[in-house]
């Protein structure tokens, strides 16, 4: 029985518009540089506030994007019926918990039913859920709900390596540790010849 994902997290602001927001994300920044002990006016401060609320426009573009978007008229019917996997896929994101990045891989993979979706949506499906704030683990299940709605495939599966800044800068600071995790979906979860292929594959590009 395939597990169900869990709920996405409500998004209240579609997105951090930088010419509508940067003012006033601006002024809490720099409230928060005031409370750190600096001194929000001195020269290499001036211009942070500003600054910080366009990277954050940027590092969570994902809320502004839509599946159908993404995907766009990028679907052809083919009778290809082996797995389709694109590995290593670079990914960056924010995690909710502490606002630090994480970061790492993604490798995805499908068995078409008689639809495949042009391979450079895959990574862009990623980058879509990984521009957001987020868990791995919500990540992880996004993505593999995402192809699964879109293709309806035979089966999905999709693995993420990550190092989480979270475990590095602060708390434990493990420098080495690396969080995997893993959403299955159709054969790759029912069928063991299938799901250990793809786990083959996509591990054999570990470093």
């Amino acid at each position: 029985m395939t597990a169900h994902a869990p709920a996405a997290p409500r998004v209240v602001s579609p997105r951090l518009d930088a010419a509508a927001t940067t003012s006033a994300y601006g002024e809490h920044v720099r409230a928060q540089l005031a409370l750190l002990g600096e001194d929000p006016d001195r020269e290499g401060l001036q211009k942070t506030p500003e600054r910080v609320a366009k990277a954050m426009s940027f590092l969570t573009r994902g809320y502004g994007m839509s599946l159908e978007g993404v995907v766009g008229d990028a679907l052809f019917q083919e009778e290809h019926e082996n797995m389709v996997m694109v590995r290593d896929i670079e990914l960056y994101s924010l995690c909710e918990h502490h606002l630090l990045p994480f970061f790492g891989k993604a490798h995805v993979a499908y068995i078409p039913n008689k639809r495949i979706v042009g391979l450079s949506k895959l990574p862009r499906i990623v980058d879509m859920f990984a521009r957001r704030l987020q868990v791995q683990e919500r990540l992880t299940e996004q993505v593999a709900k995402a192809i699964d709605e879109v293709l309806q495939p035979r089966g999905v599966g999709v693995v993420i390596e990550a190092f989480h800044m979270c475990m590095m800068m602060r708390g434990v600071e493990k420098q080495n540790s690396r969080t995997i995790t893993s959403a299955l979906r159709g054969v790759f979860r029912e069928d063991g010849k299938t799901r250990d292929e793809f786990l083959r594959l996509a591990y054999s590009s570990s470093r």
